[in-house]
């Protein structure tokens, strides 16, 4: 487990049969140290990260068979249009408060790790805050 992690989650993903189980340990390991006030929790059946509201969720079956959604939590938000700094191009846009990103290989992790925590930073900034509304 790691130092913030969940039992929950460490069961998840041990129990886990998919060929790119080193980078969900590292991806999990990635959110958890952008911000100390980073959660993790099981919800939709993977892992799941919040603050405040959850904000990232593991998809962990399908094709690509890792992407990363990127949502503001149960209450319609947005983010304007430009805000997150996206260097590389990893975010694919599904509406104004949630993206994806697609790791299908090992390399596509490895490629944009960096970039990623830095969207991830940003997308923090988003998240609606505890007791907001």
């Amino acid at each position: 487990m790691t130092s913030k992690g969940s039992a929950a989650v460490d069961d998840l993903i041990n129990g886990l049969d998919h060929p790119l189980l080193p980078e969900i340990r590292a991806l999990r390991d990635l959110i958890l140290g952008v911000d100390t006030a980073i959660r993790e929790e099981i919800k939709w059946n993977s892992p799941s990260f919040r603050t405040s509201e959850h904000f990232a969720t593991m998809r962990l079956n399908g094709k690509p068979p890792l992407q990363l959604i990127l949502h503001l939590g149960a209450k319609k938000q947005s983010i304007p249009a430009g805000a997150i700094e996206d260097l590389q191009g990893i975010l694919k846009w599904l509406g104004p408060d949630r993206a994806v990103v697609n790791l299908p290989t090992p390399d596509a992790f490895t490629n944009v790790r960096e970039s990623l925590a830095t969207v991830i930073r940003q997308w923090l900034k988003y998240v609606p805050a505890a007791n907001a509304g």
